[in-house]
């Protein structure tokens, strides 16, 4: 065949990657569903109930932490890397549930905690008794100063200082997390090449992708240098209590080092040897947009998020700025969007605080999922949960317990998903591990099903909406002017382009838009709308408006 025949035949175009533009649904298994009676959820109830979650209409299922661990930290503390704990099962039914999955079309994402094990791992246990064993350097261990205090100031992201005294070596180790979960030493290549084992086993049995916890805690400053004061006008930490000490410091050296981008290499030459898969990174840092950007550079991560859109700030400039920053940082990376999960209040709460209308949920959920990337959403999300008051009596979370009353910690939102209306929710046939609320049986899933104005119906049209509008999976995004309630921007690619606009106040609010040229409004989301006239955008309390833009 001549050359000129050859430039006749079109060339076969890769599809894009299946997480591009996902909605991955995070599944909680603590709280999903309980098959066995212990109050306790487990991975028989997630195999029993994903045809619900396929219903909504995501591409992924991310399923928390449900190895075999202690608890201390409810399986974010790891005994061992391979084995499911026997609360949630065993492995046959890990491997049920990854079949059940694929045969509905869902991909599976597991949690991997890299930077640090359960004090119970056999690793720590070995390591811990003496200075000169095989694990001896597989923790991160230091002598203490002359006056018998810690080698330095490092604090625990759950309050109090990063080291705890071992007394059969005669050292500190570090945790920045519980005492209970001592920091692995990444600077040991035996450490590095047995968690990439470890996630290998997990591939090995048919996962689709990897949620990497905390994963830019996985390296420390190995001179174990003093991290400096923050101004007391910054002393408020992402993610933290605002009573939380932690916040009173730039964590410039026990988190975020440079040795971590070869080890993400390391990482991205292993999953590229399995088809589809992807690494979701947790980044929680001083600048973490910054840490999002150089963490998904090519050969990395393939994508990640931060916490800058769980914290409390809703407002149109917060939204736009942290877009925009990471846009302009990373312009070729592709980012995740969440603003729920298993460590803050519930968006509705926090963004709504007690003045969230009734298709509040909804609305949130079609923001997030109109922003340029794909999305993680928190189980209870799609039926509009508001955080629960759980009693301090009924506290399960050491972190809350320890910052009670001026921080509650993180069982309100970690309380059982509700399937009924019965006392129990339909969670569990025995007393659940947390309460499940009573304003929460009013929004159970059988009580949305039969309403077709509820929150759940409303996030299973915003899904299949979503679906029929390329430009909102693929498309660029530009921001254009915004007020102190009204968030828009322009969704673009080569085909078009479309206006969207969000008022997150529960007022009715208007925008002047000058120069937009609207051709059409866009419906079938099923939200309050608002119209365009005389350039000016109205938007009714919680209202959005999309719309055809002609080309410029």
């Amino acid at each position: 065949m001549n050359t000129a025949a050859k430039r006749l035949i079109p060339s076969a175009v890769a599809p894009a990657p299946w997480w591009r533009g996902a909605t991955i649904y995070q599944i909680y298994p603590r709280s999903f569903l309980d098959t066995n009676g212990d109050g306790v959820g487990d991975l028989p109830g997630i195999i029993e109930r994903l045809d619900y979650v396929a219903s909504l209409g995501v591409e992924a299922i991310w399923v928390s932490p449900f190895f075999k661990s202690p608890m201390a930290d409810f399986g974010y503390d790891i005994a061992d890397y391979r084995a499911v704990d026997p609360i949630f099962g065993t492995l046959e039914d890990f491997d049920r549930l990854v079949a059940k999955a694929h045969g509905l079309n869902l991909k599976v994402i597991i949690d991997q905690v890299l930077s640090h094990t359960s004090d119970q791992h056999a690793w720590f246990k070995e390591s811990r008794q003496s200075r000169d064993n095989p694990k001896s350097d597989w923790y991160v261990w230091a002598d203490a100063r002359e006056d018998g205090t810690p080698p330095n100031n490092w604090l625990s992201i759950f309050g109090g200082v990063a080291w705890t005294w071992e007394p059969r070596r005669g050292q500190y180790y570090l945790h920045n997390f519980l005492s209970e979960q001592p920091d692995l030493n990444f600077h040991n290549a035996d450490v590095r090449q047995a968690s990439l084992d470890n996630m290998r086993f997990w591939l090995d049995r048919g996962v689709d992708g990897l949620r990497l916890d905390a994963i830019n805690f996985c390296f420390h400053d190995a001179a174990l240098r003093d991290n400096p004061a923050r101004p007391k006008h910054l002393r408020k930490a992402k993610g933290v209590s605002a009573d939380n000490p932690y916040g009173f410091q730039w964590h410039r050296f026990n988190n975020t080092q440079p040795e971590m981008l070869p080890y993400l290499e390391d990482i991205r030459r292993m999953l590229d040897e399995y088809p589809d898969v992807v690494a979701l990174g947790e980044i929680s840092s001083d600048d973490s947009t910054a840490t999002v950007a150089e963490y998904t550079q090519p050969g990395r991560l393939h994508m990640a998020y931060s916490f800058e859109l769980l914290s409390n700030d809703s407002s149109p400039a917060h939204i736009r700025a942290t877009v925009e920053t990471l846009r302009q940082r990373a312009p070729q990376s592709w980012p995740c969007w969440t603003i729920s999960n298993h460590d803050v209040e519930r968006v509705v709460s926090r963004w709504g605080r007690s003045m969230a209308a009734p298709h509040m949920a909804t609305q949130l959920s079609c923001l997030v999922a109109c922003l340029r990337g794909s999305v993680c959403v928190f189980q209870g999300e799609e039926l509009g949960l508001a955080e629960a008051d759980v009693p301090f009596e009924s506290l399960r979370d050491p972190y809350g317990i320890a910052f009670w009353p001026t921080f509650k910690g993180r069982d309100g939102c970690r309380t059982p998903l509700p399937w009924d209306a019965s006392p129990r929710g339909g969670f569990s046939s025995a007393e659940p591990w947390l309460p499940v609320p009573h304003q929460h049986l009013q929004l159970s899933v059988e009580a949305q099903e039969s309403d077709t104005s509820s929150a759940l119906h409303g996030f299973r049209r915003l899904l299949e909406w979503r679906k029929t509008l390329p430009l909102l999976i693929n498309g660029d995004i530009e921001f254009v002017a915004s007020t102190t309630s009204v968030l828009a921007f322009r969704r673009f690619d080569s085909t078009g382009s479309m206006l969207a606009a969000f008022n997150l106040s529960g007022e009715p609010a208007s925008l002047a838009l000058p120069g937009i040229s609207v051709l059409h409004a866009i419906g079938g989301h099923g939200l309050p709308e608002g119209s365009f006239a005389s350039a000016t955008l109205q938007l009714p309390g919680h209202g959005v408006a999309f719309f055809a833009l002609a080309a410029p």
